[in-house]
């Protein structure tokens, strides 16, 4: 896996959709599908939003109003984040050019251990009916 990353200028271009040079392709394919790759989506899905959190706080009225009104955007920017989720990956992967069906690898050999198990199983049970 290459050991290239973003500059802070290029993950904020890519926090709002901007595509990443070819050289990193392994780190967004590990962005998108490696270990916490939920957690890292939320962080960067409310990239967008810090402007407009901002000007929640220069609303005018009493402290807790503001707080409340930032805190009501911040969930529902969450849900909406959390809520297309598998959109937004698939549309990312693509930007990049990379499969938009892509899994982790730790997600791969859980799969084929299913499958593997699976086979077993019925192999067995075909064996058995015969």
């Amino acid at each position: 896996m290459s050991d290239t990353r973003p500059n802070p200028v290029q993950w904020i271009g890519y926090a709002f959709g901007r595509r990443l040079p070819a050289t990193m392709q392994d780190w967004v394919a590990n962005d998108l599908t490696g270990d916490h790759a939920f957690r890292r989506h939320l962080i960067r899905g409310m990239v967008p939003f810090v402007p407009i959190f901002v000007l929640f706080t220069l609303l005018p009225g009493p402290a807790w109003l503001r707080g409340a009104t930032l805190l009501l955007g911040l969930l529902l920017a969450l849900s909406y984040c959390a809520a297309y989720m598998g959109q937004n990956r698939a549309r990312r992967l693509h930007v990049h050019g990379l499969p938009t069906d892509l899994i982790s690898p730790r997600n791969q050999a859980k799969r084929a251990e299913e499958r593997a198990a699976y086979e077993a199983t019925y192999r067995a049970a075909t064996y058995r009916a015969a």
